[in-house]
């Protein structure tokens, strides 16, 4: 894997921070990308977080990038490698929350709709879909969620029996918005994601995951994919913490790009992103998720999120939601995809670069260890200083 295919097509303008583990210090590191060097923001700011509540955060990141410390080609190497005695990638968020977004494009509302129908069972799923899609068609397919033309819909549906929990997300007033995964467990590029032995029916959802601070300001984005376990949850949407909250299910990366002159809020929202699963088996299976198609605006999902009935002191990390739903046979015809040990997922996009991980089993992956206690200590040991002020500029 080359840098030119991690990094954004326009790298050369993009301001790019994230995290890295350091081998000398024991502990995580904010960095910043230029000209396939790595900048160590230690002296800037401990946590990505603190460093996303700055107003100037733009100038004080080109400010601190003094004297390179890596070059992105040798982290890259090392996190595919998965080699933790060299210093690797890891997800670009630290203290924000992570939460996410379902529901939000018509295409995974059908599909939520077909896992409710058939209790999680992939043997009906062909069915079932066959079945939805004759009754409901195109006719939801351009409808503005909350509208008094889906208040109708909804009216009809109830009468005909086939309202669903998914559909009350997917076109009523509220999006669902959850909590994907606790405070410092998600995983960057190159490490494994992981899927629970008691899941038989599971797959990548490959999103644009936006980056809001403490103020509900929307200071970037990155990528991500929200591991699902579709047989966990079409048994039961009460069983959405099983099926979405496991170790190593949220992966995050390879930088979060912040929004600057050359890219805006706009530029996501023509986003398209791309997906490739590489099976050890020799499957290959391809995918878009195209933000266009999204049926919520951004600001909408992260209204939902934050403000005077919910606040994010530290930020949060919000995963979009995806048009992309797996239907290819794997294996059974009529039972869909589902992931294998060893699959490979590449999540890629024009703008934010591409995030790369392998499957795992879950019960096989490393534990996660390094949480709040432990990144408290370590910047207890290694506090961050003001950056000095370059003589040229004082």
């Amino acid at each position: 894997m080359t840098l030119d295919q991690v990094l954004p097509e326009d790298a050369d303008r993009a301001r790019l921070i994230g995290r890295v583990w350091d081998v000398d210090t024991g502990g995580p590191r904010v960095v910043a990308v230029r000209d396939g060097e790595v900048f160590d923001l230690h002296t800037l700011a401990g946590t990505v977080s603190e460093l996303l509540e700055s107003p100037t955060v733009i100038a004080d990141i080109d400010v601190a990038m003094v004297m390179p410390r890596w070059r992105v080609s040798e982290l890259l190497e090392a996190s595919l490698d998965q080699d933790s005695a060299r210093p690797r990638l890891l997800a670009p968020v630290d203290l924000q929350v992570v939460k996410a977004c379902g529901v939000t494009f018509v295409e995974s509302m059908i599909e939520r709709v077909i896992e409710e129908r058939t209790a999680g069972d992939p043997d009906r799923a062909a069915e079932v879909r066959a079945l939805i899609g004759r009754t409901l068609g195109g006719s939801i397919a351009t409808l503005r969620p909350g509208s008094p033309e889906a208040a109708e819909t909804k009216r009809i549906l109830l009468e005909q029996g086939l309202w669903s929990q998914y559909l009350e997300v997917g076109i009523g007033p509220d999006p669902e918005v959850f909590t994907k995964a606790p405070v410092l467990s998600s995983v960057g590029l190159g490490a494994k994601i992981g899927i629970p032995s008691f899941s038989s029916w599971n797959n990548p959802e490959p999103e644009v995951v936006l980056i809001v601070n403490s103020t509900g300001a929307m200071v970037g984005a990155t990528l991500g994919n929200d591991v699902n376990l579709r047989d966990v949850e079409g048994r039961s949407a009460l069983l959405l913490g099983k099926a979405k909250d496991n170790n190593a299910s949220s992966a995050l990366g390879p930088f979060i790009r912040l929004f600057d002159e050359t890219f805006t809020l706009d530029t996501v929202r023509d986003e398209e992103i791309r997906l490739r699963v590489d099976g050890a088996d020799g499957f290959t299976m391809e995918g878009t998720n195209n933000l266009a198609r999204i049926s919520r605006p951004f600001e909408e999902l992260v209204s939902a999120t934050i403000g005077d009935h919910h606040q994010y002191p530290d930020g949060f990390a919000l995963y979009t939601g995806t048009l992309f739903a797996p239907t290819v046979d794997r294996d059974v015809p009529g039972q869909g995809f589902t992931h294998r040990t060893g699959d490979v997922v590449t999540i890629r996009s024009q703008h934010l670069g591409a995030l790369i991980n392998e499957v795992g089993a879950t019960e096989t992956l490393p534990e996660w260890s390094f949480g709040i206690r432990r990144l408290l200590d370590y910047l207890r040991t290694h506090p961050p200083t003001e950056v000095p002020v370059p003589a040229a500029t004082a």
